[in-house]
């Protein structure tokens, strides 16, 4: 009973989340989980966890590779920007803010050190920190899988989340949101009872509260 009313309250939100002033533009539907009574301190409440969104995050949005070795490789696939490494290390966390626009960022793993230094405090806050890939990935493959892969490794009880766009229907959104949720209980040391409140919102619009 207490999961069929969570499942409403989350359908409840995303429903006056969408009630807002309507944009130009096609806007992200946003998660945001505060966790509770957890201390990422210690080791023992680290995790890692894969969530597959069922319906991943809408249409196919922005794509940003930062590549070095693989940068001729991946400017070979098609819908995607590419950033080199020359071009990265000339931003800071001011003239790196545009790539929080983006709605897919990956990494070359040999570049993630200089993305965290430079980059993390305006694209970690935000959820779009950029996903690590080794040299002699497939790229197209890992694009096409990556998009409906959220990869949920907390450092703080903070969690942000893209989990769709508002041209999706409500109960596709409810179930991404779902499908983190169920992640969350299954990783989190003592489950959904660290599991704070829950926020919804669109890109311009107010945050919702779901739990």
């Amino acid at each position: 009973m207490a999961k069929q009313q969570q499942k409403t309250d989350i359908l409840g939100s995303i429903q006056k989340a969408r009630a807002g002033q309507k944009r130009n533009f096609v806007q992200t539907v946003d998660l945001s989980i505060n966790l509770k009574s957890i201390d990422f301190a210690k080791t023992e409440n680290r995790f890692t966890a894969n969530v597959i969104l069922p319906h991943g995050r809408g249409k196919a949005g922005r794509v940003l590779v930062l590549a070095d070795s693989m940068a001729p490789e991946a400017r070979k696939v098609e819908g995607i920007d590419v950033l080199v490494k020359q071009d990265l290390l000339k931003l800071d966390k001011e003239s790196g803010k545009h790539l929080a626009d983006y709605d897919l960022l990956l990494a070359e793993a040999s570049l993630m050190a200089e993305v965290g230094k430079r980059l993390g405090p305006v694209l970690a806050p935000r959820g779009k920190m950029p996903r690590p890939f080794p040299a002699g990935a497939d790229l197209k493959t890992l694009v096409a899988s990556a998009s409906k892969t959220l990869v949920i490794s907390p450092k703080t009880p903070l969690i942000h989340a893209v989990v769709g766009k508002e041209d999706m229907e409500d109960h596709k959104i409810e179930e991404n949101v779902r499908a983190i949720l169920d992640a969350l209980e299954k990783n989190l040391p003592k489950g959904k009872q660290q599991l704070g409140s829950v926020y919804v919102k669109l890109t311009m619009g107010p945050s919702i509260r779901v739990v």
